[in-house]
């Protein structure tokens, strides 16, 4: 018998919604935190507070909020 993890059990198509995550599962690393996957929009994810171009977030507090609201909304 033998066990598989919980990424191997997942339907293919979930994994196709977080493509970084699922080249992380893939490779065998942990999973890329979602906050990871989105793409700097100028503006913070949580907030809105304007940002430069590169930054997603504009502070830890947010980054946190983020992750905290993301895992009960999975």
């Amino acid at each position: 018998m033998t066990l598989e993890t919980i990424q191997e059990s997942l339907p293919e198509k979930s994994l196709a919604v977080e493509p970084l995550v699922a080249a992380a599962i893939d490779a065998g690393t942990r999973p890329v935190p979602t906050r990871l996957s989105l793409p700097p929009k100028g503006a913070c994810w949580y907030c809105d507070k304007p940002l430069d171009s590169v930054r997603r977030f504009c502070g830890k507090s947010c980054s946190d909020a983020f992750d905290e609201e993301a895992e009960f909304t999975r």
